[in-house]
């Protein structure tokens, strides 16, 4: 199940726009998910002062995103969506959030706010600002 729910989540939000943000968190954060490894690191990419980090639902969402950018498929590894947002993102050291199935029709962004990422490392929350 996992990431098979969580693509279901993903398409009602985009594609009907149905569907409950909240739920699609929780999605995540019970979802194996696959994050692209190069070089020992986690693919990610910064923009707009917040550093993305990509997580695919299948390796088919990777590997089209890696054709998309022109680039030979990279490592992949499984982790839970629980623990990118729990223990990866506050290890960043800056704001940090997840691009999920980026390049798909059905993705999407989990920005570094409370409610997704700890509070500690939250853009939103009080003491830091973007």
């Amino acid at each position: 199940m996992g990431a098979d729910a969580l693509r279901l989540r993903l398409t009602e939000l985009t594609a009907n726009q149905q569907g409950d943000p909240r739920a699609v968190v929780g999605e995540f954060r019970r979802s194996e998910v696959l994050v692209a490894v190069v070089d020992d690191s986690v693919l990610s990419v910064e923009a707009g002062g917040i550093r993305w980090l990509f997580a695919f639902t299948d390796d088919a969402a990777l590997e089209r995103f890696a054709r998309a950018r022109g680039e030979a498929v990279p490592d992949r590894v499984p982790v839970y969506g629980a623990r990118l947002l729990d223990q990866v993102i506050p290890r960043v050291g800056g704001p940090a959030g997840i691009a999920v199935d980026a390049g798909s029709p059905a993705g999407m962004v989990l920005p570094p706010v409370r409610g997704i990422v700890p509070d500690e490392v939250a853009v939103d929350a009080a003491g830091l600002t973007s």
